[in-house]
């Protein structure tokens, strides 16, 4: 058990040194981009991670875990937020409207996106531009403009977010 823990601290770890640098280096905004710097870049825990926990739940999102971590790191999120949000809005994508895409109770679930990885990409940036830089830097703050007036959706979101990984958020929960 501690093996696993020191290697999973030593991966973010250069996980992270990965993402400082290649921030400073500039990123292309082309998801094709990422994934060919991604796959050079060899394995990334945090993709199989998410396919294994969506795979427990049958979600359909599984096969996508790639494209929430390339657009999490693509928009400075935590890769488990919107997959979290899924979880709350929809049991991962398993409850939604027909041929909808709408995992995240997007609209009220009035939305529809063309694909999953559109709706991925979609809800990612959104969520970084319309909540995070405006001052929405947690989860509870997330939630006042994004599920009112529920008290109990932060929450939801964060056991969800822990039961991912237990590693802490890249940003506050409170």
């Amino acid at each position: 058990m501690r093996k696993i823990i020191i290697y999973i601290l030593i991966t973010g770890f250069l996980l992270f040194l990965c993402t400082v640098t290649t921030r400073a280096q500039g990123v292309s905004d082309s998801s094709a981009s990422l994934k060919i710097a991604a796959a050079k870049g060899g394995f990334d825990y945090r993709v199989e991670n998410l396919r294994e926990f969506l795979e427990k739940y049958n979600s359909p999102l599984a096969v996508y875990a790639e494209e929430f971590v390339t657009y999490a790191d693509l928009n400075g999120l935590d890769y488990r937020l919107v997959p979290s949000i899924s979880g709350v809005e929809s049991t991962f994508g398993k409850r939604i409207p027909a041929d909808s895409y709408n995992a995240y109770g997007w609209a009220n679930g009035e939305y529809s996106f063309t694909s999953w990885e559109d709706s991925i990409a979609h809800v990612s940036k959104t969520l970084r531009i319309a909540y995070i830089d405006r001052g929405a830097a947690s989860i509870a703050k997330i939630a006042k403009r994004y599920a009112p007036p529920s008290v109990t959706w932060a929450g939801k979101v964060t056991f969800f977010v822990k039961k991912i990984d237990f590693l802490p958020l890249d940003f506050d929960i409170i």
